[in-house]
């Protein structure tokens, strides 16, 4: 795997990190990218220690030509890119109309626009690489509009919408275009957030889960007839089983009992 890349946002801490330094360990040329520089020296720092190739630099992933001067760095040595990861993201929770309305503008512009700008720029050099892939990092919040966590969910329905899209559209490229479901993550996006869906479900992945699930499936073969969504963890697969077999009706009760609204 030593000619491969993998191109990771959000990548100082949490989750990011911990795939970073798992796609690292199994052989590929990282590139972790955030506007936390500390900890992605830190990063790099980890990664070199243990023999592994990593490229960090700032990245605002809301700042396109950030976007392109980082992808095109990156890509320089060989051409390739052969993983895009879109982690990065914002949450913040609570009731709807209590929160500044600056920061639901915040999460729509890192969590969709900073995933979409990163999709166009990149797409060529996916184009040109055989057997590209994107691994768009969605959310349980993604299955039914979650309570105190609105704008969140919303973001995350639209990242789902774009990843559901860009499959189809990508694949005569060969391009192959995911979306992880993870439900809670021990990470510092989710340190004090307390929900009724907190209080009901608990926190209970860490970023290793989520990392391990990344790389599991960009390890798999291609089908013929394409998965697009992986749950991540118990939880998540039974929420996500139950929403394709149940009507609108019996999901809005669900997610009532669980938020307790």
């Amino acid at each position: 795997m030593a000619d491969r890349s993998v191109f990771i946002t959000g990548a100082a801490a949490g989750i990011g990190r911990a795939t970073a330094l798992l796609y690292a360990g199994n052989g590929y040329r990282v590139g972790a990218y955030d506007i936390d520089l500390a900890g992605l020296e830190s990063l790099r720092a980890e990664i070199t220690a243990a023999g592994g190739e990593v490229v960090i630099g700032k990245l605002d992933v809301t700042d396109a030509t950030q976007w392109s001067e980082q992808l095109a760095a990156f890509t320089a040595p060989s051409g390739r890119l052969d993983i895009l990861v879109n982690n990065a993201g914002v949450l913040a929770n609570g009731a709807f109309a209590d929160i500044p309305l600056a920061t639901h503008r915040r999460m729509i512009d890192i969590n969709v626009y900073g995933a979409l700008a990163g999709l166009h720029e990149a797409f060529r050099y996916l184009r040109d690489t055989p057997n590209a892939q994107v691994v768009n990092m969605c959310s349980a919040s993604a299955l039914y509009g979650q309570p105190e966590l609105a704008t969140y969910s919303a973001t995350k329905f639209a990242l789902r919408a774009l990843t559901e899209a860009l499959e189809l559209e990508w694949r005569p490229h060969g391009i192959r275009v995911v979306a992880m479901w993870p439900l809670f993550v021990q990470t510092a996006m989710t340190d004090g957030v307390e929900t009724g869906s907190t209080k009901s479900l608990g926190v209970n992945l860490q970023p290793a889960d989520v990392a391990e699930a990344v790389f599991a499936v960009t390890q798999s073969r291609r089908r013929w007839l394409p998965r697009v969504h992986y749950p991540v963890g118990r939880q998540t697969k039974v929420l996500a089983a139950l929403s394709q077999v149940s009507p609108n009706w019996t999901q809005r009760l669900m997610i009532k009992a669980l938020t307790g609204s």
